[in-house]
C-alpha cells in the first residue's frame, strides 16, 4: 500500500503575442516537478471513523468489524496510519469479496418462463468492421472478439471453430446474455454445437481466459465463474455443460471424455 503523496510542479508563466502586438500572457510552463511523501506525524492530525466506514460499507456490525481488523498482522495494518483512505477501501474491498464467495458455495438457481430470442444478436451494434473477423460457422456473419484483432484468444478461438468439422455451429454471445450473480451479473463467452455421431450434439457454453489458475483471477470473477457452473449444472442434462477453457483443443479433449449415452445404455 503506498503512502499519501502529493507532488509540487514548479514554472513561469508564459508570454506570447496577441493581434494588437500587446504582450499576453500564454499559460503556465512547467519546468520542474518533484514528488514529496507525507510522514506519519504530519499526517496524524486526521481522523477516520475506521471500523464505522468498513460497517456501513460491508453491511456488518462494529462488533465483527473489529473482530476482523484482529486478525490483519500488526505490519499490515501499520499502513492504516500512512494512507488511510486506501486502507479503508481494501479492506472494505477484500470483506465484500470474501462475502460474496461464501454466498456463492451456497447458491442454487430456478428455471423461469423468460427466455432470449434471436434479437439479441442485434441489440448491439459494432461499427469497428476493420478489427472483426469474417467467421464461417458463427450465427452472424462476423466476430468481434474482444482484445487485438489478428492475436486475442478469442479470434484464435473462433478461427479454430470455423476450421474443425465438428463444430455445426457457434455463437460468440452478446453483453446483453447475463446469468445474475451474487456478485454482479456474468455474461460467458460462447454458446457451441458439436457434432457427434450421426445425430447427437453437444452443446458448450465455453468462457476462453488466457489462463485457467485461479491464481490469475480475481475472486470476484472467480465466483461469477462458480455460479455459472452451477447454474447450467442445475438446468442441463449431459448434452448442455459450462466450461472454462483456454483453447479450443482443451474444450475438445473435455469434449472427449463425456460418455456417449448411445453407448452406455
Amino acid at each position: 500500500m503506498a503512502p499519501l503523496q502529493y507532488t509540487v510542479t514548479k514554472g513561469t508563466q508564459g508570454e506570447e503575442w496577441s493581434a494588437d502586438s500587446v504582450k499576453a500572457g500564454s499559460g503556465f510552463v512547467s519546468e520542474n516537478r518533484q514528488t514529496y511523501t507525507l510522514t506519519r506525524g504530519e499526517t496524524s492530525q486526521v481522523k477516520y471513523d475506521l471500523i464505522g466506514k468498513v460497517s456501513v460499507r460491508t453491511h456488518l456490525t462494529r462488533r465483527t468489524v473489529v473482530k476482523i481488523l484482529k486478525t490483519i498482522q500488526p505490519a499490515k495494518f501499520k499502513m492504516y496510519q500512512y494512507n488511510p483512505e486506501e486502507f479503508i477501501s481494501k479492506v472494505i474491498k477484500l470483506i465484500n469479496e470474501q462475502k460474496a464467495t461464501m454466498i456463492v458455495d451456497d447458491i442454487t438457481y430456478n428455471e423461469t418462463e423468460g427466455h432470449y430470442d434471436s434479437s439479441i444478436f442485434t441489440l448491439e451494434k459494432n461499427h469497428e468492421f476493420s478489427k472483426a473477423y469474417r467467421a464461417k460457422k458463427n450465427v452472424q456473419d462476423y466476430v468481434f472478439a474482444d482484445g487485438s484483432a489478428e492475436k486475442s484468444v478469442e479470434r484464435k478461438f473462433a478461427e479454430d471453430m470455423d476450421l474443425d468439422d465438428k463444430v455445426a455451429v457457434y455463437a460468440k454471445l452478446p453483453r446483453g446474455f447475463q446469468i445474475p450473480t451474487p456478485v454482479g451479473n456474468y455474461a460467458p463467452d460462447w454458446a457451441i454445437a458439436f457434432k457427434k455421431g450421426s445425430v447427437k450434439h453437444i452443446y458448450f457454453i465455453a468462457e476462453t481466459k488466457g489462463s485457467l489458475s485461479s491464481m490469475d483471477l480475481r475472486p470476484i470473477e472467480q465466483a461469477k465463474i462458480k455460479c455459472a457452473k452451477k447454474l447450467f449444472n442445475e438446468m442441463s442434462t449431459a448434452d448442455v455443460i459450462y466450461e472454462q477453457v483456454d483453447s479450443f483443443k482443451s474444450l475438445l479433449d473435455m469434449m472427449n471424455e463425456i460418455p456417449d449415452k448411445e453407448n452406455t445404455k
